[in-house]
């Protein structure tokens, strides 16, 4: 059988709990076969993020035209995009490619507090990608960044997906793992489309295991659109993926430990 191809445009964990290395590890699970973009190596653990180096645009384009050239890809999943100018390259080769299904992940500042992308590649992000995603997968903090407002409630996320849909996003899921979540025991993630809205419900675990959350999610939904599965039920399988990934990580690592990415899908 024929395995879906997935890409991940992304930047390098070196402690494998985040970024490119969980993406691979997520593609690989679901049985698609993994492909990998390195924009940033970046020097973090589970106790934090401490610098990164990014990659050339023109390092990353020829990194994806190398993917492009020789296989035919079902899916991209984009995360950290650390410039404009590498941003602006990887919306262009995805619209010359005629990429149908793409998953991006508006990585903007890690667990720990750190800052990955400036203003400017962040206003890329919005300009250049929101326009081509299938998917847009912004948590609170990131959507409050993005559509410039607090979020405190329920109401408060409904304003912040119809700016960021005036911003471009086509398909919007808002993920509602933090603060809310807490205190109400539910995480509870919203996908807001052009004529509906879904939410996505499953226990608030309490825990410090939450590297590469993020991450895994958003190359979970890759991997099953990857699949044929639609988008709504990619969410759902995606959202079940990463709340038993949750409940049963391994906790290692002195600070926030990874995620069970390696369970069985």
């Amino acid at each position: 059988m024929k395995k879906p191809i997935c890409l991940t445009i992304a930047g390098l964990d070196p402690s494998g709990g985040a970024g490119i290395i969980a993406d691979i590890k997520t593609f690989s699970v679901f049985g698609c076969f993994a492909t990998a973009v390195i924009a940033s190596v970046t020097f973090q653990n589970t106790t934090g993020v401490f610098g990164a180096v990014h990659q050339t645009a023109d390092s990353v384009r020829r990194q994806i035209e190398a993917v492009f050239d020789d296989f035919e890809v079902a899916s991209v999943k984009t995360g950290m995009l650390p410039t404009r100018e590498i941003i602006e390259t990887v919306a262009e080769i995805l619209a010359e490619r005629g990429v149908q299904r793409l998953v991006v992940d508006p990585v903007v500042r890690s667990t720990s507090g750190f800052d990955l992308i400036d203003d400017a590649a962040l206003q890329a992000v919005i300009e250049k990608l929101f326009p081509l995603a299938t998917v847009i997968t912004p948590n609170i903090p990131e959507a409050e960044r993005i559509a410039k407002m607090s979020i405190g409630s329920f109401d408060d996320i409904k304003t912040a997906a119809t700016i960021m849909q005036e911003l471009g996003a086509n398909n919007l899921l808002i993920k509602g793992g933090h603060g809310m979540a807490a205190e109400s025991g539910n995480a509870i993630d919203y996908l807001f489309t052009n004529d509906s809205f879904e939410s996505f419900e499953a226990d608030f675990i309490a825990t410090t295991a939450t590297h590469g959350t993020g991450c895994t999610l958003a190359a979970a939904i890759a991997a099953n659109l990857g699949l044929g599965l639609d988008l709504s039920e990619s969410i759902r399988v995606s959202k079940g993926f990463v709340t038993e990934a949750i409940r049963t990580a391994p906790m290692i690592g002195k600070g926030n430990s990874p995620i069970n990415v390696e369970q069985v899908a």
